[in-house]
């Protein structure tokens, strides 16, 4: 192959990468935001009202990122069907995971229903319990929806139909900020429900945006020759058995990374309330800003599933690393806004200049740094491991992540957190290193199984 096809074929596949990504990503930050402006809302509401609240909005989302991952099987199996030209089989797969969608909802709804009887056994404290378990009584009736978007999303992006999804995303975060404001602090004759009322907004924009993706699937001129909501009696056990096959793992290894990133929350719980709300503030910037990568990485499932479905293992191979270079660049960028404004970050949620929060300005500036640099590792291995979906190898990974988060992170940073004296900033560090050796696995996977 000549240097000029090389070229063409490398902008062709950035082209095609950005046209997904751009959308995916876009929709992951609207879609964040939800839980950022809920985190933003409680600090206006109090300290006690942000270590609580954003402990029960973390819960919330560790538990929806695993049951998403399990439905979002769909994504590489509509994407290899659409490279391979398999109309019926896109339909099956997509009416299977609305049934998986609703399968895995009900468990998960009543795992957060009873949260407190485990935030009590973890160690936290029963006034920061309470309010806790005030938001996800209310957010647990936005679990199914909010399953069934992340499915749909994943049917929709395997087609190469992703501009929608940005759309009604940000429609739904618009009204989430509206309802928050109204229900959270008793706004237009609505009384005053504190973290309860933002909680109700987030449950009702879930259900919001998951209605207006099925009305859309069914009214979009070539969505709507799919039929993915025609015949949903028919179970059919083959494939919902392939999609866990698929999904599961994703879950298992959303639980392995989400569920370190929870245990480390627990434990800046009992390091302090203080250190708790300074861990709050920087994880949910980080999250805000780790949507980008992870747009990305669906973007990356979804082209490489497409050349899997083409058998074209160059075109896997050159998708993969385009992603990779995309989000490591981002990242970078985004780790230097961090380090030179890191008070103007942390100044959206607490009074930087009021003396009762110089304790929590004190503690979340190192723990910011750490975090700032970790997200550039962080972009890689999840990038990787969207690339390692769209090969449909996600049996690996779990053992991997396994290894990487919990063998590795977790331990080094209980260790420099609570035996070095290091607090909040040791727990950051070590998760740190986990992330690090994660990426440097998944790389090396990806390579194996692309050579």
């Amino acid at each position: 192959m000549t240097s000029i096809s090389l070229k063409s074929n490398l902008k062709k596949e950035i082209r095609e990468f950005i046209q997904l990504a751009v959308p995916l990503a876009s929709a992951q930050v609207a879609q964040s935001m939800t839980g950022f402006i809920d985190t933003v809302m409680m600090g206006r509401l109090g300290q006690e009202s942000l270590a609580a609240g954003g402990l029960a909005s973390l819960t919330f989302v560790v538990l929806l990122s695993i049951a998403s991952g399990v439905v979002m099987g769909v994504s590489p199996l509509v994407a290899e069907a659409y490279g391979a030209g398999k109309k019926t089989r896109i339909e099956q797969i997509g009416r299977q995971g609305l049934w998986l969608s609703l399968l895995i909802a009900i468990p998960m709804m009543f795992l957060v229903g009873h949260m407190d009887t485990l935030m009590i056994k973890f160690g936290q404290a029963v006034n920061i319990v309470t309010l806790a378990n005030s938001y996800l009584d209310v957010m647990l009736w936005g679990l199914f929806p909010a399953v069934g978007f992340a499915m749909l999303r994943g049917v929709v992006s395997g087609l190469s139909q992703a501009r929608p999804i940005m759309a009604i995303v940000i429609g739904g975060t618009l009204f989430n900020i509206v309802g928050n404001y109204t229900l959270g602090y008793g706004k237009f004759g609505f009384p005053q429900m504190g973290i309860a009322g933002l909680a109700l907004s987030s449950a009702l924009t879930h259900w919001i945006m998951f209605l207006s993706l099925a009305i859309y699937i069914l009214k979009h001129e070539q969505l709507e020759n799919y039929r993915l909501f025609q015949n949903l009696h028919h179970i059919r056990p083959t494939i919902l058995q392939e999609l866990l096959w698929i999904g599961a793992p994703i879950g298992v290894a959303a639980a392995l990374e989400n569920g370190m990133f929870a245990v480390v929350t627990y434990l800046m719980g009992i390091l302090g309330t203080d250190v708790l709300a300074a861990h709050q503030i920087v994880l949910q910037t980080i999250i805000v800003i780790f949507m980008v990568p992870l747009g990305m990485s669906f973007a990356t499932t979804v082209r490489v599933g497409q050349w899997l479905g083409q058998e074209n293992k160059e075109g896997m191979r050159r998708a993969g690393y385009v992603s990779i270079s995309s989000a490591v660049i981002f990242m970078t960028l985004m780790a230097i806004v961090l380090l030179t404004h890191s008070r103007q970050v942390i100044g959206l949620y607490l009074d930087i200049n009021n003396p009762e929060n110089a304790k929590v300005l004190a503690l979340a500036t190192p723990m910011l740094t750490v975090a700032a640099f970790a997200q550039i590792l962080d972009s890689v291995q999840k990038t990787t491991y969207g690339a390692l979906q769209g090969l449909q190898d996600t049996r690996v990974p779990v053992i991997l992540g396994l290894l990487a988060f919990w063998g590795i992170g977790l331990t080094s940073g209980y260790l420099l957190g609570f035996h070095f004296g290091f607090g909040g900033t040791g727990l950051w560090l070590g998760q740190s290193v986990g992330v690090a050796v994660s990426a440097i696995c998944f790389i090396s996977r990806f390579r194996k199984l692309v050579r």
